[in-house]
Parts: C-alpha cells; sequence; structure tokens
C-alpha cells in the first residue's frame, strides 16, 4: 500500500497540471481567425481521409502529414513561403493568362467604351492578360499596385520590341504616355522589381543549400511519463520516463512516388505483469504504442525501409524492413489508429485490430479498385499482401518463402458516404522454434510479443505451426463530431504436432469525439477483449482480459500535443483472481 500511495503522489503534481491546463483551456474564449479556421478544416478532412482511408491503400504518414504544419517564423521559412505563394499564383482560378485577340474576352463587348483601347493594347503590343476563364472583369475595382504590375508587363513588352529591331510598331505617343506613367508610378514599380528580385535571390540561395531535391526530412519525438498500479504488479514496476525518436527521410522520384527511410532510437520497454503469487505472466497486455520497435538504450538503426508507387490503377507497397500490414491496408480505426503510435490510441490493442499484428517484415502488397464511390470516399478495393518476417536470411527453414510468413487479403467497402466497411484473411505460416503469434515481424524463436495474452500467444517449441486469422473492422462517423470504430478476430492456429492447435478471439470497440475542448483535440474510449485463448493444455486461466482505455489528445500548437490517458486490464493473464492492472500514462508528441 506504501508503494502505491508513494506513487500516486509522484504522479499527482502531473496529473492535476494537465487537469488544470485542459480545463483553463477548455473554458477560455477562443477568438477565431482565418489561420484556425483553416486548421479546423484540415482537422475535420483528416476525419473524413481516416474512414475513407478503408477504400484505398494506407501508407504509413507521419503524423506531421495529418495536419497543417507551421514551422517557426524564422528567415527561412518565410523564404520558404514567399517562394511558395509566387508559384502558386499562377494555379489558381485569378491567375492572369495572355491572349493575343481582344475577342478572347467574353465579358468585352465591340459597344463597350474602351474596346478599341484594348485591342489596340492587345493586338499591337500583346500586353493585357485576362483570366482562364476567358474574362477581363474590366468592372472590377483596380489597386495602384494591380494597375503597376499591368503598367510593367507592358513596358517589358516594348522594351522587346525595341530590342527585337521590331521599334516601327511602337508609335511615338504610346512611349510618351508609357513614360508618363512609368514616373507616376515609379514606386510602385520599383517596389514589385524589388520583390521579384528578392524572391529571385533567395530561391537562389535556397536551391544551393537544399539537402535534395527529391527528399524531405519528417520527424518526431515522444516524451512519456507512465507507470503501472495494482498488486504485486504495481510494487514491481517504478515510474518511469521514456522516449522514441523517429526521422523519416521521405523521397519522391516522380511525384506519385514515395520512399520511406526511416530512423528509429528509443529506449522504452512495457510493464511486467505479475500473477497473484508474483510469477511473471509473459503477457503483451497493456503494451503501448510507443514502447514498439525500440532499441531499448536509444541505439539507432533503420527500422523501416518501404517503397510506395502507383501502377496504372494499382497502389503498390514493397518493403525491405519493417513493413507491417497497416502500412499498406486500412485498419477503419480512425483517431486511435495514426500509423505512428505518437498522436492515437496509447496501448496497441487499441490502435489496431490484433489481426494485423500477425508477422511483417520485407515483402509487397497490391490495393486493386474494383468500383467507385462517391462523397469523400474512396473507390471500394481489395488489398493483398504477402511479409515474410526471415527474408534476408539464406539459411534452412528461412527466407523469402521457406521462413514464416503472413499473407493477407482484404476487401474494402463503403456503405453510403459515412460508413467503411472490411473484412480481412490473414494467413501465416510459423516455424518451429517457437515464436508467438502476434510479433510483428518478430520471427523464429523470437520473443516479440506486442498485444494480448500468454495463451493467445504462444506457439508450439517443437513443430511448425500455420494460422488461418478472420477479422472484421468497421468504421462510422455519424456526424463530424463523433467517430465509432469497432473490430472482431477470430484466429485458428494448426501445429504440426500432438496438443498444438487452439483458438484465439478478440473484439474492441471505440468512440472519439473529434475537436472536444478545443481544435485538433480528441477525447477516445476504447474498451474490449485482447487476444485469449482458452483450454489450452499446460496454461491456466480461463478468463477474459478486458481491456479498458481512455485518453484526451490535447493540441498545444500544430506540433506538439500531449496527452495524459488511463488504460485498466482486468483478469491479467486470462484470470480473474489476478489483481486489475491501471496503467497511467502522460505523452507528449513533437512533430517537425
Amino acid at each position: 500500500m506504501s508503494h502505491l500511495l508513494w506513487k500516486t503522489l509522484v504522479l499527482s503534481p502531473v496529473v492535476l497540471g494537465v487537469t488544470v491546463l485542459v480545463s483553463a483551456r477548455a473554458m477560455a474564449t477562443e477568438i477565431a481567425s482565418s489561420s484556425e479556421n483553416a486548421k479546423a478544416k484540415a482537422v475535420q478532412t483528416e476525419a473524413s481521409e481516416a474512414i475513407g482511408a478503408s477504400l484505398s491503400m494506407q501508407t504509413k504518414q507521419p503524423t506531421a502529414d495529418l495536419f497543417l504544419v507551421a514551422q517557426a517564423k524564422t528567415d527561412d521559412n518565410k523564404v520558404l513561403e514567399q517562394v511558395n505563394h509566387y508559384s502558386s499564383e499562377g494555379k489558381n482560378q485569378n491567375s492572369l493568362s495572355q491572349v493575343t485577340s481582344v475577342s478572347q474576352f467574353s465579358d468585352v463587348q465591340p459597344t463597350d467604351w474602351a474596346f478599341q483601347a484594348l485591342q489596340s493594347l492587345v493586338e499591337r503590343y500583346g500586353c493585357i492578360a485576362g483570366y482562364p476563364n476567358a474574362t477581363y472583369r474590366g468592372n472590377r475595382a483596380l489597386t495602384r499596385y494591380e494597375f503597376a504590375a499591368g503598367l510593367n508587363a507592358c513596358l517589358d513588352r516594348v522594351n522587346e520590341l525595341i530590342a527585337t529591331a521590331t521599334a516601327d510598331l511602337v508609335r511615338k505617343q504610346d512611349l510618351a504616355t508609357l513614360q508618363r506613367l512609368q514616373e507616376e508610378f515609379s514606386a510602385e514599380l520599383a517596389t514589385l522589381r524589388g520583390r521579384v528580385d528578392a524572391v529571385e535571390a533567395r530561391t537562389a540561395e535556397l536551391e544551393a543549400h537544399q539537402f535534395s531535391t527529391t527528399t524531405k526530412l519528417v520527424g518526431e519525438a515522444i516524451f512519456v511519463a507512465t507507470d503501472i498500479f495494482g498488486g504485486n504488479t504495481g510494487d514491481a514496476n517504478n515510474t518511469v520516463f521514456q522516449d522514441r525518436v523517429r526521422l523519416d527521410l521521405q523521397t519522391s522520384f516522380t511525384g506519385k512516388d514515395i520512399l520511406h527511410t526511416r530512423l528509429a532510437a528509443g529506449n522504452a520497454q512495457a510493464f511486467s505483469l505479475r500473477d497473484n503469487a508474483n510469477g511473471v505472466l509473459n503477457s503483451a497486455e497493456g503494451t503501448q504504442t510507443f514502447q514498439i520497435g525500440s532499441s531499448g538504450n536509444n541505439g539507432v538503426n533503420i527500422d523501416w525501409l518501404a517503397y510506395y508507387v502507383p501502377i496504372g490503377p494499382v497502389q503498390a507497397y514493397f518493403a525491405a524492413t519493417g513493413g507491417i500490414h497497416s502500412d499498406y491496408v486500412a485498419t477503419n480505426n480512425p483517431y486511435f489508429e495514426d500509423y505512428d503510435g505518437g498522436n492515437g490510441a496509447l496501448s496497441t490493442f487499441a490502435s489496431e485490430s490484433p489481426i494485423y499484428r500477425i508477422g511483417g517484415g520485407a515483402g509487397a502488397a497490391f490495393t486493386i479498385p474494383f468500383s467507385s464511390g462517391g462523397s469523400f470516399f474512396k473507390p471500394s478495393s481489395l488489398t493483398v499482401g504477402y511479409l515474410a518476417s526471415n527474408a534476408n536470411n539464406p539459411g534452412v527453414n528461412q527466407g523469402l518463402v521457406d521462413g514464416n510468413y503472413a499473407a493477407l487479403g482484404q476487401l474494402n467497402f463503403s456503405i453510403g458516404d459515412r460508413l467503411a466497411i472490411a473484412a480481412t484473411y490473414v494467413h501465416g505460416y510459423h516455424g518451429a522454434g517457437g515464436g508467438n503469434l502476434f510479433d510483428l515481424g518478430g520471427g523464429l524463436a523470437s520473443a516479440n510479443r506486442v498485444v494480448g495474452t500468454n495463451q493467445a500467444n504462444t506457439l508450439s517449441t517443437l513443430n511448425a505451426s500455420s494460422s488461418n486469422s478472420y477479422g472484421i473492422e468497421a468504421a462510422f462517423r455519424p456526424s463530424d463530431k463523433l467517430s465509432i470504430s469497432g473490430f472482431i478476430s477470430y484466429h485458428d492456429v494448426t501445429g504440426f504436432g500432438v496438443n498444438d492447435d487452439y483458438e484465439a478471439w478478440s473484439y474492441g470497440l471505440g468512440l472519439a469525439l473529434p475537436d472536444f475542448g478545443k481544435k485538433g483535440n480528441v477525447l477516445g474510449i476504447f474498451a474490449g477483449a485482447e487476444p485469449y485463448s482458452f483450454n489450452r493444455p499446460g496454461f491456466t486461466g480461463n478468463d477474459i482480459p478486458y481491456h479498458f482505455e481512455g485518453f484526451y489528445k490535447y493540441r498545444v500548437s500544430d506540433n506538439i500535443s500531449i496527452t495524459p490517458g488511463v488504460i485498466w486490464l482486468t483478469s491479467p493473464g486470462q484470470t480473474s483472481g489476478n489483481d486489475d492492472a491501471i496503467i497511467g500514462t502522460l505523452r507528449t508528441t513533437f512533430t517537425f
């Protein structure tokens, strides 16, 4: 009891501070600005895309791409914003385009009082531009800077005519008029030319110092304070501060493809669950997303190398290392699954169906659309994928086809404009020598397990096994402020020895409230049963291990979010006699 009290006192200032912060921000009156409105629309678009993603290939995009990223206002960023502004001006509907005849203007008639003047400027000098919809909009009010821009175009055109020995086309009175206008608008012309020269100089500087013309860097850093309470489990674990960092080099060669080269480091590890006799349960219940793939000592490694490329209407995915099924297939769990573990649910169980945790490694996948959908949903599709856990190992019972593998097939459907449903099948092969069913590509004899109980994970150490898993995943968005999602999965494991067969089940339901308290915030509640298996010889415990989770992602800025949350595990190890375990977590995520 004294240990529990001490850990409660340690965490109480943190929890109290977060509570006060969230409450104060939620109750404060927000002053809406145009930039905030744009960010709100981006978040709402994320919700639509998250559900609609079930009908198209999913790419593992870090959370920096899920929101409008506002970089710090450094000089370089201002230059980038200015360059982007000018480069995009010609792409919108209000941009100007050159014309060669006044008859190209649909809103200019021969009876207009300025028709002759326009005709002369267009056909003699070619220095009048119109809008892409073939209009001139001559009745619109004009600023001095807009007039100066048009004057500058005419001056450039006249200089060009003179330089090409066609000065006879330039009338003397027109030159006099241009000279007077140039004197009148000298300040505006100087300002415009100065801005153009400055942008060109800064663009040249950026090009000279840029890292790559094809690659951008997207990063994520997660800091977490977490602890677990409850009986022997609480006594066996201490309050910890853990981290995980990922740097993703995203390279595009055609503008439509993307190569991910991701560096990762971390020191996180899951808590040790204990039974009432203080024995280790060896269960992955309560494992959190940021604890996946950690090197344990902040050592840097390449944990993901994958390439996405369209081949006609088909979206293709190729992984050289670190590939998992949720890289390429929709999980239908918006707001809980963020495809990177820093902004969604806290646990691996609540983030996606356990069926996607079977196998991983190297391989390929293809998403094939077969019908069109409406609204914000993408077309219905079929996704097939194959990942081998030890594809790089040339040894016996290893390699791309002889070693552990998992083959996935998933049908993605839309019903109406707010409901997405997927039906998933995964066939896995698990070689002799042990291992786990939900190993995320750990491979032969790996101790890696990322979700579920010991009974649901443990495979035969003497014989190989095959597994056939079936799942249904669905997401429903009745309104922009509410998202409901859930899954159910069944796993049939057939061992090649005596008493090696077993069955496992899992199911869960989540409720998410986006923009709760503030634009960009998310309140999430999830409940279900982590993968479990009954009546296995040599194992004890036939109770359902329920998992309850609640979290509140508070968006401090476009690049920082704070997520306090609680995970409650009942009947850990599938035994109701074991004390419940409660995990408290405060996660801070930085994206850049």
